[in-house]
């Protein structure tokens, strides 16, 4: 730095530090961060881990706090006619600028440095994402920046104090208030643009979501390069004499002019500049990931995103557009002409409006808004379309915004993950795009197909029939496949049975029968191989040419990328009362319908009940969503879906637990996969987890007021619904190494038995201070325990509650018969004979299969209860977000097991996902009390470097002044 500017501000440094006013100011800004924190945005009950209240009201503070502080700087000087001596040095009035300009920055820098402690303070108590705490700190230090060369320009032009402290201060606010909500609002959607590219604080807030932004940074750089050059310009026309005017007056003033201007219009050509910024954001929110790319990469086709905003729409959601464009646009370069981005508004052409109401089923929706003399309702469209070939999805704002609900009045809005929204709509509408000839474009390696079939002398009539057509399928898959496809077919029996014995071994391919008492066996397996990946293909159960085609393309499928996957969901069927009137009356049924609407974003979701002992032939993942009661057919379908190399992913405990308004309850439940489970290693412990680190749940709570008893909803810390942060999730596996939480309610401890045979991979855990009980009291007494209701009893320890076991199983039927034979009750056979001539009976074909390729995986969550609805909707109505990660657990190991993990790293974001740890009152007390001890502290820090360095200063001068020889 120049020494004359360097010596300029040390010296305003000096004259405010010799005087209250520093430490004043310093206070004061700590006092209003920390009360604003702590009492006005109660951060604790806010329970988000973030420091967004401390940047909140930043920019209206500072206005505030920089009028105070820059009234002096010029106005001082004047009044006390030192401004002559000033100007008289030989200094350059630039130098003079930006001494005191450093002089003030100094001193908001060290007052935000003061600040530090509050967010250290969140990163101990959750998982803190610096890049927005980063952000604030740049925007701050260029919103300091500006106002203090705002207040420096006032200064200068006037020797009254309260003049410059007024003027500044009404400068600020109107280059703030311009960009406010309540003044851009009143101008639609793209004057309120203009606005806030205006306005001071809409630019802030731009900058503390953690993106660095060119065209940000740059609009600072422009305000402070406009009042420096107002500044120096009033100053130098002090030298000025009045009574004559010289050339060079006006090539100042032209140059002035020139300058201002030149800063100016700079923003305007910027203004369409959207690729230079930095996302500091975990994990890039707000920039285009790989993933994405990877997807665009994949387009054969042109893909349209098209946007339907409004130009009046919710003042809560105006701000959010500028932000969908941006992304939009980066897509459209990502894209490299394959993505072409559209904004639209349908209230301006009728014909787009008709066609957005008819092609796509989007329709205005009525807000309601208020200004200052009335409430009314606006109908607005906040829309995206993305559309490839006569494919389409539509966003909605629903789809598109988090809401965080404190109170009526207090509601913030925010895009929940723009960009995973709008690649998995592109993922949908690409995979669900593809044809056949695309699905063999898509294979890395070859595919066989290989037929291990009995000589048709062996095969019952229907399977004859069945391997003709099979065969003309084959035939047309391998016309399109070319040499991606070939077909083989083996004969088990031929040769002695050699190829029999392999397959036995190999894949667990035991004869097959068409009935108990038909002594007649023969083999009928299908298997596709691509290099050392083996799948099996089912026989489909209509055994027509329509089924063979769907067996093999999902099939063909598993070693492709770019289609979707099908998941077959079983869930329990909700009990029908037996006589209506008493259905209000009945526990309510379990349903996970919130789960299944979620996955049907990416996923095809087919819903089975597998009473015909078989898993449907194109799905390619089973999700067992609470079992209960399951019969042998049914296991035999799981067990079976297990050996063709397929994954099985459970949701399941040794409890139930019924939930209504005055009452909770746990029960034993029979899932009727126990003896299963065990088999292949997995065990639960019949008990429940308590664990200190959970989460908060509505509880009613009765107490007397008078006579009366009043019965109120009350948020309680519950030890059963386990909060899994840090250590419990396991961050070297992708399906939760990007979760920063998840709540597992009512979880038992599972048991994952370790061999040589098996991979063995925990998921989640319990805190390290939880234990586990017998007991199913299940509801709090809190007089008999008033700190958590419940007694705290038993060994403290980690426990798992979610893990994966893959690779190759043994078939739990292998030596038993298959329950697809069983023998009808006599009652059930004269149905069937009186069924017979009206309908051919078909024969019931199967066989069991011994063993799993290593492909096979089982992956278990240890509880009935944290996919429901209901549970799912406690979270909910608590104003947060928590819910959503448990949905987003659940996708992630649907992406995990088939093997599409392109949205895995941009899946687990959003504004209001982060919470804080449970802590007691006592701890929010401790936190709290601490952050004013660490600000008293680092005032005390900042007066005793001051008063060492004044100390040093007087003793240099006392030596310098010293007689010679004294």
């Amino acid at each position: 730095m120049n020494s004359k500017i360097w010596h300029v501000a040390r010296k305003e440094l000096a004259a405010y530090f010799s005087s209250p006013v520093a430490f004043i100011f310093l206070g004061t800004f700590l006092f209003i961060n920390l009360f604003i924190f702590f009492w006005v945005e109660t951060f604790f009950a806010r329970n988000i881990a973030d420091v967004r209240p401390l940047f909140e009201w930043m920019p209206v503070l500072l206005i505030f706090l920089v009028s105070s502080l820059t009234m002096r700087m010029w106005s001082e000087e004047r009044r006390m006619g030192t401004l002559e001596f000033l100007l008289t040095l030989p200094v350059n009035t630039l130098d003079l600028v930006l001494g005191k300009f450093v002089a003030c920055m100094t001193l908001v820098v060290i007052a935000l440095l003061l600040t530090l402690p509050l967010p250290v303070t969140v990163s101990f108590l959750g998982n803190l994402d610096w890049g927005p705490v980063i952000g604030g700190y740049i925007a701050t230090i260029f919103l300091a920046a500006a106002y203090v060369s705002i207040g420096l320009y006032v200064s200068a032009r006037s020797d009254n104090q309260i003049v410059s402290l007024i003027g500044t201060f009404i400068i600020c606010g109107i280059f703030y208030g311009v960009g406010s909500d309540a003044i851009s609002s009143l101008f639609g959607t793209k004057g309120a643009e203009i606005l806030k590219l205006i306005g001071t604080g809409s630019r802030f807030e731009s900058i503390t979501r953690g993106v660095i932004d060119i065209r940000d940074i740059y609009y600072y750089l422009s305000l402070v390069g406009i009042f420096f050059t107002l500044n120096i310009y009033s100053l130098e026309k002090l030298k000025w004499s009045e009574e004559k005017s010289h050339s060079s007056h006006k090539r100042w003033r032209n140059a002035t002019l020139l300058m201002i201007l030149n800063f100016a219009l700079a923003n305007v050509w910027l203004t369409p500049v959207y690729s230079l910024r930095a996302d500091m954001t975990q994990g890039g929110i707000y920039s285009i990931s790989d993933a994405t790319r990877n997807y665009l990469n994949q387009l054969q086709e042109p893909l349209l995103i098209r946007g339907y905003f409004s130009a009046k729409t919710h003042p809560l959601l105006a701000p959010l557009v500028p932000q969908l464009r941006d992304l939009i646009r980066e897509y459209e370069i990502a894209g490299h002409g394959k993505v072409r981005a559209e904004f639209v508004d349908p209230r301006e052409d009728p014909k787009l409006e008709e066609e957005a109401a008819q092609k796509y089923n989007i329709k205005p929706v009525p807000f309601q808004v208020a200004d200052k003399y009335q409430a009314s309702l606006v109908n607005s469209y906040f829309d995206i379309v993305v559309q490839y070939g006569d494919k389409f999805e539509v966003l909605n704002f629903r789809d598109l915004i988090d809401l965080y609900v404190r109170s009526e009045d207090d509601i913030n809005v925010e895009l929940r993950n723009p960009e995973y929204d709008i690649t998995r709509a592109i993922k949908k509408v690409l995979y669900g795009f593809q044809s056949t000839e695309n699905l063999f474009a898509s294979l890395k390696k070859p595919v066989t197909f290989i037929g291990y079939v009995s000589d048709d002398s062996k095969l019952p009539e229907a399977l004859r029939e069945f391997r003709i057509k099979l065969q003309d399928e084959l035939t047309r898959l391998t016309k399109i496949g070319g040499d991606k496809f070939d077909v083989e077919f083996v004969d088990p029996d031929a040769n002695g049975g050699k190829a029999a014995k392999e397959i036995m071994e190999k894949y667990g391919f035991q004869p097959m029968v068409a009935g108990l008492l038909d002594p007649n066996q023969f083999y009928f397996y299908m298997i596709l191989k691509s290099g050392e990946q083996v799948l099996q293909i089912p026989l489909p159960a209509d055994l027509d040419a329509a089924g063979a085609r769907r067996s093999i393309e999902a099939g063909l499928k598993r070693f492709s990328h770019g289609f979707l996957k099908t998941v077959g969901v079983y869930a329990p069927p909700v009990p029908t009362p037996p006589n209506p009137m008493m259905a209000r009356f009945m526990p309510p049924g379990k349903t996970f319908n919130l789960l299944k609407e979620k996955l049907q974003e990416n996923f095809t979701v087919d819903s089975v009940d597998l009473k015909n002992g078989v898993v449907p032939e194109d799905v390619d993942v089973l999700l067992l969503l609470s079992p209960e009661g399951l019969d042998q057919k049914q296991l035999f379908a799981v067990d079976q879906f297990l050996m063709k190399g397929g994954t099985v992913i459970l949701s399941t405990a040794p409890f139930h637990i019924t939930q209504t308004r005055q009452n909770i309850s746990a029960e034993d439940k029979k899932s009727g996969l126990e003896d299963w489970l065990k088999h292949n290693g997995i065990t639960f412990e019949k008990k429940l987890i308590l664990d200190p680190q959970n989460e908060s749940y509505p509880v009613p709570i009765r107490h007397k007021v008078g006579a009366f008893t009043v019965e109120e909803i009350k948020l309680i810390r519950y030890p059963f619904f386990v909060d899994v942060r840090g250590e419990g999730l396991n961050r070297d596996n992708m399906i939760t190494s990007g979760i920063t939480q998840v709540t597992i309610n009512w979880p038992s401890p599972l048991k994952l038995k370790k061999d040589n045979k098996h991979k063995i991979t925990w998921l989640l855990k319990s805190s390290p201070k939880s234990i586990a009980t017998t007991s199913t009291q299940i509801k709090p007494d809190f007089q008999l325990y008033p700190e958590l209701g419940f007694p705290m009893l038993g060994e403290e320890k980690a426990r798992v509650i979610g893990g994966i076991v893959e690779g190759s199983f043994e078939s739990f039927f292998k030596g038993k018969k298959s329950p697809l034979l069983e023998e009808k009750k006599p009652e059930e056979n004269k149905k069937d004979d009186q069924k017979q001539d009206k309908k051919e009976k078909k024969p019931v074909i199967t066989g069991v299969i011994d063993k799993s390729p290593d492909s096979a995986r089982i992956i278990v969550y240890a509880s009935n209860e944290f996919l429901a609805d209901a549970t799912l909707r406690i979270s909910a109505t608590k104003g947060t977000n928590r819910f959503i990660n448990s949905l987003q657990l659940m996708e992630n190991t649907l992406d995990w097991s088939v093997e599409d993990r392109g949205l895995l790293s941009i899946r687990n974001r959003g504004h209001f996902t982060r919470t804080l740890k449970p802590l007691e009152k006592s701890e929010q007390m401790f936190w709290e009390y601490l952050n004013y001890a660490m600000a008293l502290a680092g005032l005390l820090i900042v007066f005793g470097i001051y008063r060492t360095s004044r100390n040093n200063v007087v003793s240099r001068y006392q030596q310098i002044l010293q007689p010679q020889g004294a």
